[in-house]
């Protein structure tokens, strides 16, 4: 069972950054992707970014330009850059890991204030 810690999350105001990680203990395997969701207030979970063992991303249109997803494969580590942010951008961010299996870590609250 892979095991995903979450850090970073906090209180920014309108315009700050924020950097978010999660580090997953456990086998995943050489091919997987990592990815953040989010979930807002009264909303469905969404995507924002997600990186495969090659290095290929995407994200979601709200956050780009804004937002960067990078990896460190030999630490089994992803992480999430989020500058300029907005309040829209307050949620709870869950880590995701897609491997042989599926994990989710716990999540971890941002809030942005106006």
């Amino acid at each position: 069972q892979v095991q995903l810690v979450e850090t970073g999350g906090g209180l920014v105001q309108a315009g700050g950054s924020l950097r978010l990680s999660c580090a997953a203990s456990g086998t995943i395997g050489s091919i997987n992707v990592m990815g953040w969701y989010r979930r807002a207030p009264g909303k469905q979970r969404e995507l924002v970014a997600r990186i495969t063992s090659g290095g290929s991303t995407n994200y979601a249109d709200s956050v780009k330009g804004r937002f960067t997803i990078s990896r460190d494969n030999a630490k089994n580590t992803v992480y999430l850059q989020m500058n300029s942010l907005k309040p829209e951008d307050t949620a709870v961010y869950y880590c995701n890991v897609r491997y042989e299996f599926e994990s989710w870590g716990q999540g971890t609250q941002v809030t942005v204030s106006s």
